[in-house]
């Protein structure tokens, strides 16, 4: 009887304790609860930031005969500082010239926002901190009036990393959220 308890008391601890899993955390389906405000930051406006608007105006125009693959290639990637999920003002900047194409030209698609992180961190830490970093995005996005039901968040944690040099403008790179287009 003994034995028997033992084995399953085994048994059960192995079941729930098991190997951590590499698989992405996704948010396949936007949720319907209500999203927190997230504060309007306006950051001022530099001749770079008006000829990257003017850029994208122009260019939205011309979306409808461009592939997804062009309008992915035209959507900036939103770099992050180490171990931050906040949005700067030249991350804004980019998110405010991606809101733009969205709501101009790229209404048709949804889009996927994909967390990254470098490979400081424990895996489990790196794939929240990479859903933070897409959330951080969404609500952003939201904020410059992107539908809330076209965007849907993955995070990747370390797993997909651009640079593996083991640098710190490498580990920079890895530190991101990327725009992915769905039909």
């Amino acid at each position: 009887m003994k034995s028997l308890v033992l084995s399953s008391v085994a048994v059960a601890l192995l079941l729930f304790s098991g190997c951590s899993s590499k698989e992405p955390a996704i948010d396949s389906e936007p949720q319907n609860t209500p999203s927190v405000q997230a504060e309007e930051v306006k950051a001022p406006v530099t001749e770079e930031v008006a000829a990257e608007e003017s850029v994208v105006s122009s260019s939205s125009e011309n979306i409808v005969r461009m592939s997804v693959d062009e309008v992915e290639k035209s959507l900036p990637v939103i770099y992050f500082d180490f171990d931050k999920f906040d949005i700067t003002a030249q991350a804004q900047d980019k998110i405010v010239a991606a809101a733009t194409l969205g709501n101009n030209g790229a209404k048709a698609y949804s889009v996927k926002l994909e967390g990254n992180c470098d490979e400081w961190g424990s895996d489990e830490y790196n794939f929240a901190l990479g859903l933070k970093r897409a959330e951080a995005v969404k609500k952003a996005l939201v904020a410059e009036g992107i539908d809330e039901t076209r965007i849907s968040m993955v995070s990747y944690g370390e797993s997909n990393p651009v640079c593996t040099d083991k640098t710190k403008e490498c580990w920079s790179q890895n530190r991101r959220v990327n725009f992915k287009l769905l039909p």
